[in-house]
This record gives structure tokens, C-alpha cells and sequence, in this order.
């Protein structure tokens, strides 16, 4: 079983330091019992699920795409007939390129709610060298 240092925890999660460890502290976090701490990777994973709850879906639709991410937009860039729309949805940025009129029917603009749906059939997954 993977453990992760203090640090790699607060990078994997996007907090601080300080917050894994007052986590660890108020027995939210587990800790394999090594020298330095190290979270075991299991907990991290769950932890990580729990602090994902995105805010509610404003959509009111049955959809068969199971990848949504409410956020914000953060940028809106027009360019001819073409636009890129970022959208921050928790640590995760979703970029999405579409057409100008799509932008305009949909009032995108910075700080507008949003939703992204995603739905792809090849999903890449890598894991680090050890």
C-alpha cells in the first residue's frame, strides 16, 4: 500500500501543508505509523472523493455523460468563428473550443456558472515511475 508524506498529500489534495496535518490531527486523515507521517494512499483516495462534492448541478436533465463539472468561467477567448472557454470547477480546469455563436447563445462570459460535460471514450491514464 502507497503512503504519502505530508507534502505530497497537501500537493495531491490542493491544500496546505498545515491543513493535512491538522487533519491528521483531528483524526480526519489516518497515518501509516512511519517516521516521517505518511498518509496511506487509500485514505488519501477517499478523502480526496469527499472534498470533490461539486456544488449542485443547476441542469434539471437526465443525461447518459457522467463526467459533469460545475464551475466557473474563468476566461472567454473570441476568435473569429471560434472560442475557448475555461472553466474552473474545483482544482480542475475543463478548457472547451466551440463556436462564437455558441458562446453568445450560452452568455458566456468570466464568472458566469457553468457546467461541463464530458463524455469520451479513450480516458489516458499514467502512473509515475518509481
Amino acid at each position: 500500500m502507497a503512503g504519502y508524506k505530508i507534502s505530497e498529500a497537501a500537493r495531491l489534495l490542493g491544500v496546505s501543508d498545515d491543513t493535512v496535518r491538522r487533519w491528521v490531527d483531528a483524526g480526519a486523515l489516518p497515518t501509516t505509523g512511519a517516521s516521517p507521517i505518511e498518509i496511506p494512499g487509500d485514505a488519501l483516495a477517499a478523502h480526496a472523493v469527499e472534498l470533490a462534492a461539486t456544488p449542485k448541478d443547476p441542469a434539471d436533465v437526465l443525461s447518459s455523460a457522467r463526467n459533469r463539472f460545475v464551475g466557473l468561467v474563468t476566461r472567454v477567448q473570441v476568435d473569429g468563428i471560434m472560442a475557448q472557454v475555461d472553466i474552473q470547477s474545483g482544482p480542475h480546469r475543463v478548457v472547451s473550443l466551440m463556436s462564437s455563436e455558441a458562446v453568445r447563445d450560452l452568455g458566456l462570459e468570466p464568472g458566469s456558472l457553468a457546467v461541463a460535460v464530458v463524455k469520451a471514450t479513450n480516458v489516458i491514464v499514467e502512473t509515475p515511475k518509481a
